[in-house]
């Protein structure tokens, strides 16, 4: 079994807007663990770090964004966030 989170949230309970929620939090983990490891590491890549954190901050912005959107934006953010995944994983 692959630590990777899948990057298909469709089989998913809860509606599109939790599908959203769940995608978005995913990218937002995958964010959190490359800091870490580039913090952790001896000689940390700023320029990374500050990518990552960058990363991450959008992805909060449209979780937020997510308690007010529609079920036709949620499941835009949702398709997005799950595109964005699968391309993290494999780079």
């Amino acid at each position: 079994m692959s630590d990777t989170p899948s990057s298909d949230f469709s089989g998913l309970d809860g509606g599109v807007e939790a599908q959203a929620a769940d995608a978005v939090r995913a990218v937002v983990s995958w964010y959190n663990d490359q800091l870490l490891v580039e913090q952790r590491s001896p000689v940390p890549d700023e320029e990374r770090v500050e990518e990552l954190r960058a990363g991450r901050q959008a992805a909060l912005a449209d979780q937020q964004q997510l308690a007010t959107s529609d079920p036709e934006e949620a499941a835009r953010i949702a398709e997005v966030y799950a595109a964005r995944l699968k391309e993290l994983n494999e780079s």
